[in-house]
């Protein structure tokens, strides 16, 4: 049995609404888990700083610290250099093929 474009544009446009229906329940779903995770964040505890009294302590922990920070700047230096020289590579293999194709 064939259907005439007017009643399946009519067919079509009566599930709109119950599209958006479904579309808003969903998204009410989703919405309440999102203000639940929001409420418990802010009942979190503030984190306690405890101080140490002795000098010596303190400034070993600092200059272990400065070492450890100085060594994540080196590492984060050599890591920068070879991300950039294979990024060179990577642009020389690209110009190679390139050229290795026009001469073909």
């Amino acid at each position: 049995m064939a259907y005439s474009e007017t009643r399946i544009v009519i067919g079509g446009l009566a599930h709109i609404p119950v599209l958006i229906v479904i579309a808003n329940f969903i998204k009410g779903k989703f919405k309440v888990k999102k203000e639940k995770a929001k409420e418990t964040l802010a009942k979190e505890d503030p984190v306690k700083v405890i101080e140490v009294k002795e000098t010596l302590v303190k400034e070993n922990k600092t200059n272990a610290i400065k070492e450890i920070s100085n060594k994540l700047d080196n590492i984060e230096e050599k890591a920068d250099k070879v991300y950039e020289k294979v990024k060179k590579e990577k642009k020389d293999k690209k110009k190679k093929k390139k050229k290795d194709m026009k001469r073909d």
